[in-house]
C-alpha cells in the first residue's frame, strides 16, 4: 500500500481532530502519532458526539481537537486533501493508523492500486486479493473503510459499472470521480 499503513497500538493515548472545507462539505479528520486513521463526512458539529464515542469504544482514546500547525499528520493531511480537490494530487503519500482484520487490510491495500480516476467493481477487489468467490465480503470491507478518499472506496462501483453506496453519500461519489476524470483528463 503506498501510504504507509501501521495498526495503531497505542490505546488510552490522545488522538487529535481537526476539520477541512471540501467541495463535498466539511470533513473531520481524526489522528493519532502513528497516522490518520478516521475521516468522517460532516463537521465537528455534526459527527464529534460518534466520534469520540468510537475514539473511546474501539481504541480506548481521548478526543481533543488539535491546532493544525502543531499537529504534522493533520497538518500534511489537510495539505495533501487540498491537493487533491484542486486536481494536484493523484497519490497520497501518508501515514496511515488503520485497525481492521488481515482480510480488511487486504482489501484496503487492494483499493489504494485502483487509479486514480478509474473505476473497478468489487469482484475485480475480489480478484485482486486472491479470493474470487468473496465479492460480498469485499462489499463488507469496503463499507468500513474508515479513510475513504485517501482510501478510494470512492472508486468502487457495481458489476454493470453503476455507482453503488457511499458513506458520503452517491452525490460525493459522483462528484469525487468526476473531478479525477476531469483532472486526469487536463493531463493529457
Amino acid at each position: 500500500m503506498e501510504p504507509n499503513v501501521k495498526r495503531d497500538r497505542e490505546a488510552g493515548t490522545d488522538m487529535r481532530w481537526t476539520e477541512i472545507d471540501s467541495p463535498i462539505g466539511p470533513l473531520t479528520l481524526c489522528a493519532t502519532d502513528e497516522g490518520l486513521c478516521r475521516i468522517d463526512f460532516g463537521g465537528w458539529e455534526t459527527r464529534g458526539e460518534g466520534l469520540s464515542d468510537w475514539a473511546a469504544r474501539r481504541r480506548g482514546h481521548r478526543l481533543r481537537q488539535s491546532p493544525d500547525d502543531k499537529d504534522p499528520v493533520l497538518r500534511e493531511a489537510k495539505r495533501q486533501l487540498s491537493d487533491y480537490f484542486l486536481g494536484n494530487l493523484t497519490r497520497f503519500r501518508l501515514p496511515l493508523a488503520l485497525a481492521g482484520t488481515p482480510f480488511q487490510l487486504r482489501v484496503w491495500e487492494a483499493l489504494t492500486q485502483v487509479p486514480y480516476g478509474a473505476t473497478a467493481s468489487y469482484k475485480d477487489i475480489a480478484e485482486a486479493i486472491g479470493q474470487p468467490k468473496a465479492v460480498r465480503a469485499v462489499g463488507g470491507a469496503n463499507n468500513r473503510n474508515v479513510l475513504p478518499i485517501i482510501v478510494p472506496c470512492h472508486r468502487i462501483v457495481g458489476a454493470g459499472g453503476g455507482l453503488v453506496g457511499y458513506a458520503g453519500g452517491l452525490p460525493a461519489k459522483e462528484k469525487l470521480l468526476e473531478l479525477e476524470r476531469a483532472a486526469d483528463a487536463s493531463r493529457r
